[in-house]
């Protein structure tokens, strides 16, 4: 008896061991999901969990198609249309009221125009959703350049703000945009994005929520801080839509979010977008010497027009290597531009350099002395009619065959074009019968040598409004 009783404790104990021996390497899922891996779709083996006297089983095996049922599915493809990207990424509390309905029946009104401003959009969108996704951004800010410039990047307001993300002068060169003879960043691509985004994130940081950042965007820290000093002593809300401020920054999110309800939902608002596919347009492209603009886009087989709007910031027909070292071009010209560079035989690749007026003269003075009329003089450096040219100016004149140097770095990254309104001659005084009086004339002693002497003193320049033109 004792003996059978050991047998079926032995036999027991044998039939346990099998179970968990299956419970342990036949039942459990050989890998599990792996969160570290991004997009969360890396596979990795699970702890070893071998008996002691074992050996633990740890290769990877096929999961079955019940356990891959079982999981949460993660979607590995990016969209194919930037448009669906960028409603993926929305992040920004929505704003309803009646002025971002106004504003959608607006829009929905003028798809024609919405149309025009989303294909112009195309050669920039993409590298500025991309600079927002990096920061943990919302991607709806990709939309702000609507509202600002309607993705213009040559605009101008009637305030001096320029660019795609209109900076004011001042503004632009607290955020590093240089502004001189030869470029204005703001209407740089890259520049102006990188410094759009940072001044974004400061005013965030200053008031912990985007529409208020919006609205200092558009009307000042300085002023939306005293908005909301101003409610506060009142006992009133602090929030966007309880401040009071100008019409324009009133407009200003509702702009924005009647765009970000375009484009979440074409349709509804009589509007159509343009295939926009989720890959980069365009490239960098570095460049070691002065080469003329036209000669650029001619070496990259890109229309004039297309290389000016992806390189807006290069205002004067040469861009200077040492101030600006790389170039856009779309992404399968790029390759095209560094071959036909490397093949050029056509000699050298700027027809224009800089000169530094010596002294303050007139504009024929300064064309005479460089070898250019005028009025070519005038069209190449912007010079506005009645103006001197101060003394230091840098002034873009031809280059001559002999000149090889390229510009320095010195001129070509800080180099001023500064005017002055041209002296104005005075009239001498007129006697009876319309002749001026003779010297000695008149009654008392210094009568009408006063007058002479008067005339011939140099004209004092007349006082300007505002500041000197640039």
């Amino acid at each position: 008896m004792k003996l059978f009783k050991l047998l079926c404790l032995a036999s027991l104990l044998w039939l346990t061991g099998c179970a968990s021996g299956l419970v342990g390497n036949a039942l459990e899922p050989r890998g599990v999901l792996d969160m570290s891996v991004p997009g969360g779709a890396g596979i990795r083996a699970p702890q070893s969990r071998a008996q002691p006297g074992m050996q633990g089983n740890t290769d990877l095996l096929p999961i079955s198609a019940e356990h891959a049922a079982s999981g949460v599915v993660v979607p590995l493809l990016p969209p194919a249309d930037l448009w669906e990207r960028i409603r993926r990424g929305y992040a920004m509390p929505d704003l309803d009221n009646p002025l971002v309905h106004d504003r959608e029946q607006w829009y929905s009104h003028r798809p024609d125009y919405i149309l025009r401003m989303t294909e112009r959009s195309r050669k920039y969108i993409f590298h500025i959703v991309e600079e927002l996704e990096r920061r943990n951004m919302p991607t709806e800010l990709a939309l702000l350049p609507f509202i600002e410039s309607a993705f213009n990047p040559q605009a101008v307001s009637s305030a001096k703000a320029a660019g795609m993300w209109q900076f004011m002068p001042a503004t632009g060169k607290t955020f590093e945009l240089k502004q001189n003879a030869f470029r204005d960043d703001r209407r740089d691509v890259l520049a102006s994005t990188r410094a759009a985004l940072d001044y974004l994130q400061k005013l965030y940081g200053m008031f912990g929520d985007w529409q208020l950042a919006l609205a200092a965007y558009n009307w000042g820290e300085g002023s939306v801080a005293r908005a909301i000093a101003k409610n506060q002593r009142a006992g009133l809300g602090t929030r966007y839509s309880d401040l009071t401020m100008p019409m324009e920054t009133r407009f200003y999110v509702p702009k924005l979010q009647a765009m970000k309800n375009i484009v979440a939902n074409p349709q509804a608002f009589n509007s159509s977008l343009p295939q926009i596919g989720n890959h980069p347009y365009f490239q960098t492209v570095d460049i070691t010497r002065d080469i003329d603009v036209a000669l650029a886009a001619k070496l990259a087989e890109v229309a004039l027009e297309d290389f000016k709007a992806l390189n807006p910031s290069a205002s004067r027909p040469v861009i200077l290597a040492a101030g600006t070292p790389q170039i856009l071009l779309p992404w399968d010209n790029a390759v095209i531009f560094q071959n036909n560079l490397q093949a050029y035989g056509g000699g050298r690749l700027a027809s224009w350099t800089v000169w530094l007026a010596p002294a303050t003269m007139r504009p024929a003075d300064a064309a005479k002395r460089v070898g250019m009329s005028e009025a070519l003089l005038r069209s190449v450096n912007n010079i506005p009619p009645r103006m001197v040219i101060k003394a230091g100016s840098s002034l873009l004149v031809p280059r001559s065959t002999r000149f090889e140097l390229d510009v320095a770095l010195q001129v070509a990254d800080h180099g001023q074009l500064s005017l002055a309104s041209e002296p104005a001659a005075k009239k001498v005084k007129k006697g009876k019968g319309g002749k001026a009086p003779r010297a000695g004339a008149g009654k008392g002693k210094t009568g009408a040598a006063t007058a002479v002497h008067k005339a011939a003193k140099p004209a004092r320049p007349a006082k300007r409004k505002g500041k000197t033109p640039a």
